[in-house]
Formats: structure tokens, C-alpha cells, sequence
């Protein structure tokens, strides 16, 4: 056996922290963290609204909960395709 440590994977074990690998994921997919966030507020804004609800019953009110997120985070989802699909098609050179 070696004494020296070598890596198993060496293209995995670079040194970059967890941080920049994290940042470098955002910036490839922007519109990852943005749906994200858009989730963690609707539910956010839900919890918050689910005590002021009035009248409206309880399952109503998390069904337009639920179909609010939901819209969130496949919007975000949307508009992250077609932000990918125009920065390979249209701002790429042609070759």
C-alpha cells in the first residue's frame, strides 16, 4: 500500500470548495434557485395568509396554495429551457 493519499476520483476531487461549485451550478442554471426562492415565498405567503383566510375553508385554501408553487417553480422551469435553448442556438456561432 501507498502512503501518499491519491484521489479515487481525481476529476471529482479538485480544489474547489462546496461554495463555488455551488455558485458555478447557479450561474450555469439561473433559473433553478429562482424557482427556489418563488417556492419558499409562495409557502411563505401561504402559511402567512392561512390564519387571515376568512370564511374560505381550509382545503381551498391549500389547493390554491399548492397550484400557486407549482406554477412557480414550472415557470421558472419554462423560462430556464428557453433561456438555455437561445444561449445554444441563437447567441452560439455558426461553425
Amino acid at each position: 500500500m501507498s502512503s501518499g493519499h491519491e484521489p479515487i476520483y481525481p476529476e471529482y476531487e479538485t480544489e474547489t470548495s462546496q461554495t463555488s461549485k455551488l455558485l458555478q451550478k447557479f450561474k450555469e442554471t439561473p433559473f433553478v434557485p429562482i424557482g427556489m426562492a418563488g417556492f419558499a415565498v409562495v409557502v411563505g405567503y401561504g402559511l402567512y395568509k392561512l390564519k387571515h383566510r376568512g370564511n374560505t375553508k381550509m382545503s381551498l385554501h391549500l389547493i390554491h396554495m399548492r397550484v400557486a408553487a407549482q406554477g412557480f417553480v414550472v415557470g421558472a422551469i419554462t423560462c430556464g429551457v428557453l433561456y438555455s435553448m437561445f444561449r445554444e442556438h441563437v447567441l452560439k456561432p455558426k461553425e
